[in-house]
């Protein structure tokens, strides 16, 4: 029936090949059952896929799996995230190319060829995963209905007001040349100098610390803390900004640290976010000193031309001649760095598009409280967040590979013209406005800046419920039931998203989200591309050691846990996938003369594991509930290794094997019991090793069940569960965990025997005893066996 030993490389690919010949997982809308949608986040296509997306993305799936064999029907889709800075870092990098040194044109299809070759390698490892997503359902961010879909976006919200353009401050990222968000930002602590340099007032010297000197030429102001009773009486007067002899007002300010350096700040425009509030609070002029490629401005005297490094180097030598600087010394110190690069980010004017997000703070707040967060403490990064936003929400991006603005401008009068929905997707640097602008003129500007690849792949639940397609499917599909994603994009894509759906549909995007966490690398962190920490691939794992061993180990952890991971983690699996088998492979045996039936006569102990199982599939089930995984993987291994391997079928071998000892109808409840068992536990564990499960199920049940996969039968919950059964199995595990370890204290063989069992139990118990009895002496090998009642529970070896 089974064969002696497994063999998932074998199994594995034909399943996989059985599962999409015969379509098990295609979503059919007009099935009967509720819809379960799930937002599933594309993966970035930024190089090699690692553990760490092994591990979220296949919590995810398991989900997927459960809620199918729940009775739902359910909608998996799987997307790519293929556009934005990450895909042009990879094209550059693996192409040995610098989009900025080739026609744009040419470089976006260079990357349409290199992310088609990683989509289909990731689609692969998807597939030797046993993933049940529906294929048909697959999108790509910069495909066209994306693009169009996402364009369509932008335009409603720049109808609403709500994404408009403005020139002025904005963080930029000069090593990636282009501005970012507030979200896009990092802290990462830098090793630099602090600097104190003299500034004159009144022929005496006020003492500045600066970490950023190169800033002199365009400082506007010194600010003192209004309770600094050392300082204090610097403020109102006017500060000589050495080298450069200009002056500056000295302000009160409460946000001053009176602790930090001399406890004094000059501020220019613009060393950090803080410099860029000020500028705002008391209307500063702007004085550029740094240029978007990160180097001085060529007018600031003695650095201009200088890359930043260098000119900060420049201006500590001049500073030292010149006898201006106090002293010098080494400190680290946090620094705001772009997260795609960890380079230090930039503020400078710009023309830029945003959506607004700040007026609507507290509605973005209040939206929390109507998803469901799993686990619940994950609404508080939400909510932490959206509280200290600063900036609202910068979505162009001065790059070349991505969805570009459906926009123009007229050069005559300035005004912005916006495409027409029914020409989506359209590309303004290839494609003229079909008409004039309002004031006469044909002469149009293309925008050039692309979208922020967030501004995509915020309207995930858009682009799956094909938003404005034929096909649309909006009024079925949102809210979605469930969004998976990992902690660290709580910020954007679950922000980002929430706030698309509510500007666009006032409703929240779906019910619930599901956080998980991070693969750690033994030395504590998080295992990613560019951290170089990622050597095992998930592809050359599954080879070795198979999907369902992996997966198994992706069950292990408890939501939004971070875990850590090494080959020797498998051990485990492996353990587990032989035992699963072996446990199988005895019990199918034991069934090949037994066709399936309701029997009338089920002793105690088979009633036990029957309602054991149950039991046990029910809490699975609400940890499930909960998308707690790990939990439930827990639950059922615990039964599965102690309830039915170590004891059940130890304590029913000998009449399994012996019916003409024990009896022809006692051997028949046993293996009703060991049918139905078996079945729960596959049926369970085929969430977390589809693989494996379907094979058994498929070696035996398929001809009794009539459904020809086990992932489309149903996982069903009970109706009500025997409490008197379960106890009595209790009981019978501590006998049966007593005799063992009694035997193995006298260094004797399960086999040997042993003189007598003097059982003392409450009364209730006594008559379910007497059924288990034949099987309590095969199993324990004892010559005696006796049975009292008692008010508590007894064993006595002798």
């Amino acid at each position: 029936m089974l064969s002696k030993k497994y063999k998932p490389s074998e199994t594995e690919a034909k399943l996989s090949k059985f599962w999409e010949s015969n379509q098990i997982y295609t979503f059919h809308p007009e099935d009967s059952g509720d819809i379960y949608s799930i937002d599933t986040p594309p993966p970035t296509v930024s190089g090699k896929l690692h553990i760490g997306h092994i591990f979220s993305y296949t919590q995810a799936e398991m989900i997927a799996r459960y809620k199918r064999m729940q009775g739902y029907n359910v909608f998996y889709p799987f997307g790519f995230d293929d556009n934005g800075l990450p895909t042009e870092r990879l094209v550059e990098n693996d192409l040995k190319i610098q989009a900025k040194d080739i026609p744009r044109s040419v470089f976006t299809q260079k990357c349409y060829q290199v992310v088609e070759a990683y989509e289909q390698e990731f689609q692969a490892l998807w597939h030797s995963l046993g993933f049940s997503c529906d294929w048909n359902l697959v999108y790509r961010t910069i495909e066209p209905r994306t693009q169009r879909i996402s364009q369509k976006s932008f335009i409603d919200l720049y109808k609403q007001n709500k994404a408009y353009l403005e020139e002025s401050p904005v963080l930029y990222c000069t090593h990636c040349q282009t501005s970012i968000a507030q979200a896009e930002l990092e802290s990462k602590e830098l090793d630099t100098t602090f600097n104190h340099i003299p500034f004159m007032v009144d022929g005496q010297v006020l003492e500045i610390a600066t970490t950023r000197p190169e800033l002199l030429y365009a400082c506007q102001a010194i600010f003192v803390h209004p309770e600094d009773t050392k300082n204090a009486h610097w403020i109102g007067k006017k500060a000589q900004v050495p080298l450069y002899d200009f002056t500056v007002p000295i302000l009160a300010d409460q946000d001053v640290d009176m602790h930090k350096g001399s406890g004094m700040v000059m501020c220019c425009t613009f060393g950090d976010t803080k410099d860029l509030e000020w500028y705002k609070t008391y209307s500063f002029d702007y004085k550029k000193a740094i240029d978007i490629h990160g180097f001085m401005a060529e007018e600031v005297p003695y650095i201009g031309g200088m890359h930043v490094k260098k000119a900060r180097q420049r201006i500590i030598e001049l500073l030292t001649e010149q006898n201006l600087l106090i002293k010098k010394y080494a400190i680290q110190h946090t620094v705001s760095v772009h997260e795609r690069c960890g380079h230090p980010i930039e503020i400078m004017p710009s023309k830029q598009w945003y959506i607004d997000i700040l007026t609507h703070k507290d509605t973005l707040l209040a939206l929390a409280d109507h998803i469901n967060w799993y686990p619940s403490y994950m609404k508080t990064r939400y909510t932490t967040w959206v509280e200290n936003l600063k900036w609202n929400w910068c979505i162009s991006r001065q790059r070349y590979f991505g969805v570009p603005f459906p926009v123009w401008y007229c050069e005559k009068c300035g005004a912005i013209m916006v495409a027409d929905e029914t020409a989506l997707p359209v590309n303004p640097l290839e494609t003229a406005p079909p008409s004039p602008c309002s004031c006469g003129s044909t002469d149009f500007r293309p925008e050039s800046a692309v979208l922020d690849t967030w501004a995509t792949s915020s309207v995930t639940p858009l682009i799956n419920a094909r938003y404005g397609e034929p096909d649309d499917m909006t009024d079925q599909l949102l809210p979605m039931s469930m969004r998976t994603q990992a902690h660290e994009i709580i910020r954007t894509w679950a922000f980002y998203t929430m706030a698309k759906t509510y500007f666009h549909f006032g409703i929240i995007p779906w019910k619930d989200i599901m956080i998980c966490g991070f693969v750690l690398a033994r030395k504590g962190e998080k295992i990613s591309k560019s951290k170089k920490n990622a050597k095992l691939e998930p592809k050359k794992l599954i080879e070795t050691h198979s999907a369902d061993c992996v997966r198994y180990w992706a069950a292990s952890a408890k939501l939004g846990t971070d875990t850590t991971f090494s080959e020797d983690d498998l051990k485990v699996s492996k353990r587990f996938i032989t035992k699963l088998w072996n446990a199988a492979k005895f019990s199918l045996m034991h069934l090949e003369d037994w066709e399936p039936c309701q029997v009338d006569h089920v002793l105690p102990q088979d009633q036990w594991i029957l309602d054991r199982s149950r039991l046990a599939r029910d809490k699975a089930s609400q940890h499930l509930d909960q998308y707690e995984i790990g939990l439930a993987r827990q639950v059922l291994d615990s039964f599965f290794w102690h309830d039915y391997c170590d004891h059940y079928l130890e304590l029913v071998k000998d009449r399994l094997y012996k019916p003409d000892v024990h009896g022809k109808k006692n051997r028949q409840s046993a293996q009703y019991a060991i049918y139905h068992t078996l079945l729960t536990v596959l049926k369970a564990y085929s969430i977390f090793t589809p693989f494996i499960t379907e094979e058994i199920y498929k070696a035996y049940y398929e001809t009794y069940e009539s459904t020809p996969s086990i992932h489309l039968t149903k996982w069903q919950k009970a109706t009500s569960m025997d409490t008197f059964s379960i106890a009595f199995g209790d009981y019978l595990k501590m006998i049966l965990s007593d005799v063992r370890k009694y035997k193995s204290e006298k260094a004797l063989s399960m086999k040997d025997a042993i003189g007598c069992l003097t059982l003392t139990i409450p009364e209730a118990y006594t008559h379910a005893f007497e059924g288990v009895l034949q099987d309590l002496y095969a199993t324990t090998h004892a010559e005696r066996i006796v049975v009292e009642v008692g008010d508590d529970f007894e064993l006595i070896m002798c």
